[in-house]
């Protein structure tokens, strides 16, 4: 999902759990933004992988003169990639038309939220069933106004289409977490505005007030997380 690294990031990346890009079969976009898709237009050059993207995103995205292979979809729509069957849903992010996906193969059921203001009604509820969630847990918001960020850019990421803060990712788990979920991981860290250990320490108190068993992992911005399993 996404290709916001560099190709020869990606590839390092890949290469630490034994893949490699050739082995890929396709790449899900989830919005146009620069950290999402700034190694795409190389990597589907370069390796001739299929991108799959809403229809208002595409025209959206800087091939570099590419000829992409692409896939068009409309937000909220389901498709299959060989054997996984795919759901995608809206969020509230201040892009052309973010989305958010599900993914159900061989009884697993996962679900990845990123880049999103606040959890809407219909977020929930693509996420209530499933067994794996990966959340945004964006920013500490204590640390966001101090931080380095123009005021403009502060008022943007606590917007409602901006970023899930630490308190916002929190408060997903204690009234909303489902049942199923066996491993919870929390990502897109801001590098100047969190730190792993708050977003660990505040979801763990949440976990332990819901009552969930759910495993927790927080994605830091810098290295990949362990290999999941079920």
């Amino acid at each position: 999902m996404d290709a916001g690294l560099s190709v020869r990031e990606l590839t390092r990346r890949l290469a630490l759990i034994g893949e490699r890009p050739e082995d890929l079969d396709a790449v899900l976009i989830t919005h146009e933004h620069s950290d999402h898709v700034s190694g795409l237009a190389r990597l589907v050059k370069r390796h001739g992988k299929k991108a799959y993207l809403s229809r208002l995103t595409a025209p959206a995205i800087d091939w570099n003169g590419a000829s992409p292979n692409v896939e068009l979809f409309q937000a909220g729509s389901r498709f299959a990639i060989g054997d996984i069957e795919v759901n995608s849903f809206t969020v509230p992010h201040d892009a052309v038309d973010p989305v958010g996906f599900t993914l159900h193969a061989e009884g697993v059921r996962i679900g990845l939220a990123t880049d999103l203001g606040y959890v809407t009604e219909s977020v929930r509820v693509h996420l209530e069933t499933m067994d794996f969630v990966l959340l945004e847990s964006n920013h500490d918001l204590e640390m966001l106004k101090v931080g380095p960020y123009p005021w403009s850019v502060k008022q943007r990421v606590m917007s409602r289409v901006g970023h899930l803060s630490n308190p916002g990712a929190c408060d997903f788990i204690l009234r909303d977490l489902g049942p199923n979920v066996a491993h919870l991981v929390l990502g897109h860290l801001s590098e100047h505005n969190n730190h792993p250990e708050i977003v660990r320490l505040g979801a763990q108190q949440a976990l332990a007030e819901r009552g969930a068993r759910a495993a927790l992992s927080v994605a830091g911005p810098k290295h990949p997380t362990e290999v999941f399993s079920f």
